[in-house]
């Protein structure tokens, strides 16, 4: 790769806004322009239902309409395309193939494991039709595969994080599904902008966006002022959106700053405001995670649909 090509790129769209806000705009303007609020699709883990009618079952007696992807990669041909045939009939969104590694790894071990399992997931995402295969961008901490360090924000490490997306796509060179980079608190991309510049850079149709907001909420000033943060996340990557997570966050009194995650209505986030910018897009679902119980996924629904229905939207 021409390293000194790419960060003249980087620098020149990190330092050109208005670049930043005409990305994605000419040929998917026509998503974003859906000002009407559209039904949105609400989904959490349910596993594998032991067969593609007792998934349907399980999802509809949860109310959802999105689903994480039910099946792995080793699946064969007949599996796959009999859970997508049920999804499809039922009208059920596969959201996403988690794709959870460390490409980035400094450790040559880890980094090509997980760049085999992201080629496998992915390519497993246009097999079944998800909405997007979807994984952090790595970080340089080879004993936290998510974890932060000195060098994850720096020229080198977007250098890299382009290299290794570029690699991923390629390889497969899906046509149905997208390859995502779910934004973080201290590794790339960590902003609406460090987003857009890192698509622009990658430079590839079938690389989109993945959204959670909880994951960009790392200081008191965007605690308090997320609603900001959220309109700004929508108005600069809505267009390249295929699905978020739902969780939520919650800023400690504790000295120095705590936040930590928590179930969907605990928190500080701005649900109401989330989820009028997701309504104005069209099948991107909102997907619940990271906790412990059916229970809990229960409580967190019911949050989530209860803030929808005081903003006269609905979840369909």
């Amino acid at each position: 790769m021409d390293n000194h090509k790419s960060s003249l790129s980087r620098r020149h769209f990190l330092q050109t806004s208005a670049a930043a806000a005409v990305l994605g705009s000419a040929s998917l303007s026509t998503v974003r322009a859906q000002s009407a609020p559209q039904a949105m699709r609400l989904g959490g883990p349910c596993g594998t239902g032991g067969s593609p009618e007792k998934w349907i079952a399980t999802l509809r007696s949860l109310g959802y309409r999105a689903a994480y992807c039910p099946v792995g990669p080793d699946a064969s041909d007949d599996t796959v395309n009999a859970y997508a045939a049920a999804a499809r009939k039922a009208d059920i969104v596969i959201a996403e193939v988690g794709a959870w590694s460390n490409p980035i790894s400094p450790d040559d071990a880890q980094r090509n494991a997980a760049l085999k399992k992201c080629r496998d997931h992915l390519a497993l995402a246009d097999r079944i039709g998800a909405n997007c295969c979807v994984n952090i961008a790595g970080s340089r901490n080879a004993a936290n595969w998510a974890g932060p360090h000195k060098d994850n924000l720096t020229p080198a490490t977007f250098d890299l994080i382009v290299e290794t997306t570029r690699s991923i796509i390629d390889a497969v060179k899906p046509t149905r599904t997208f390859f995502t980079l779910e934004t973080m608190p201290w590794a790339y991309p960590d902003s609406a902008d460090s987003y857009l510049a890192l698509i622009k850079a990658i430079d590839r149709r079938q690389c989109a966006v993945h959204f959670d907001p909880v994951n960009i909420i790392c200081s008191p000033q965007r605690y308090f002022d997320n609603a900001a943060l959220i309109r700004d996340c929508f108005k600069k990557l809505g267009p390249l959106m295929k699905s978020c997570h739902g969780k939520d966050i919650l800023l400690s009194e504790e000295l120095t700053t705590h936040l930590s995650e928590v179930r969907p209505g605990l928190g500080g986030m701005d649900y109401g405001v989330f989820l009028r910018e997701l309504s104005k897009l069209d099948n991107v679902p909102l997907m619940l995670e990271h906790l412990p119980s059916q229970e809990e996924y229960k409580l967190a629904a019911d949050h989530v649909r209860g803030i929808a229905q005081k903003e006269g939207l609905s979840f369909g």
